[in-house]
Order: C-alpha cells, then sequence, then structure tokens
C-alpha cells in the first residue's frame, strides 16, 4: 500500500507544476492577444487542457490528502471510530461505484476519440485530442488507487485494532498524512 501512496503523491506533486505553466501560458496569450493584437489558439488550447489534466491527475492526489469537499457537520463531531466507518462506508459504497461508473461510461468515448484520431475543430488548434480524453480514464485509475489505499487504512482501523487513534492522522482526522 506505501508504493501506491508514493505512486499517488508523485502524480500530486508532479501535476502541480502544470499550474506554473497554466499561469505562463494564459499570460503569454493575453499578452499577445492585447498588446500584438494576435491570437495563439493551439497554446490558449494547450492552458485548458492542462487545467483539465491538473484535475484529472490529481484527484488521487487530493483523496490521499483529505482535500476533497466534505460536508462535516455531523463528521467533525464523530469519534474517530465512526469518522473511520464514514470513510470506509463512503469509498466503498459511494468513491468505488462512481469510480466504475465513470470508467463504464467514459471507456467508449475516450476508445471513439482514439480511433478517429481526434484533434482540435479551431483553426489552428491542437492535435491529439483523444490524449486529452484519455486523462477521464487517468482520473479513474488515480482515484481507484488511492481509493483502495483509503479502504485498507480505514478497514485496518476498524476491525483489527482497539483504538482507532493508532492509525489516524496528525490532527485526529482518520486517514491523513501519515
Amino acid at each position: 500500500m506505501n508504493q501506491l501512496e508514493k505512486l499517488t503523491e508523485l502524480m500530486g506533486r508532479g501535476v502541480s507544476w502544470c499550474t506554473l505553466f497554466i499561469v505562463l501560458m494564459t499570460l503569454t496569450v493575453v499578452v499577445l492577444r492585447y498588446v500584438f493584437n494576435t491570437g495563439a489558439t493551439a497554446l490558449q488550447e494547450s492552458a485548458l487542457y492542462l487545467h483539465g489534466a491538473v484535475f484529472t491527475m490529481a484527484a488521487g492526489y487530493t483523496l490521499k490528502h483529505d482535500g476533497h469537499v466534505r460536508v462535516d457537520i455531523f463528521y467533525r463531531r464523530f469519534s474517530i471510530r465512526a469518522r473511520h466507518w464514514v470513510d470506509f462506508l463512503g469509498t466503498l459504497l459511494l468513491l468505488m461505484p462512481v469510480c466504475l461508473f465513470i470508467l463504464y461510461s467514459s471507456y467508449d468515448y475516450v476508445l471513439a476519440s482514439w480511433r478517429v484520431g481526434e484533434s482540435s475543430v479551431e483553426a489552428g488548434g491542437l492535435a491529439h485530442v483523444y490524449l486529452q480524453k484519455s486523462l477521464l480514464l487517468l482520473l479513474v485509475v488515480s482515484l481507484l488507487l488511492q481509493g483502495t489505499v483509503e479502504l485498507v487504512r480505514h478497514g485496518v482501523a476498524l476491525f483489527n485494532s482497539d483504538d482507532c487513534d493508532s492509525v489516524s492522522g496528525k490532527d485526529g482526522k482518520p486517514g491523513g498524512d501519515q
């Protein structure tokens, strides 16, 4: 499991550098448009596609660091054991089925894009749009990998220990950075 977490961490940290490139590309597009009165469709699309890559490829990293949106009106008042139950059942009954649904519903979509070698419809746009669409599958893989780690972590806390604090994060939350 430690190797899966290292992979998730590496992907998240690697893709975080893309945000710098997005800012630089966007700045370049704005300067080209308003200073030099010229467009850069390929550069603009690159920034857009990179933006999508950041969100799809960093999903597992965000899950690992408990950074997804959580409505914790009740959760924050739960005991550590109850939090482990919520996270375990949420991962098992919500995250995993949603990932499998995304995989099922996007697989043919991505495959069709590869078959035709889909490219941008914009004049001067990017070729290889099918690579961008393939990120949907990487989204699923990253979430399933980190979701498996989360299931094991919370399962160990619930089923192999009387003291759930032993596998809690530094902040007292189940999971977290370890």
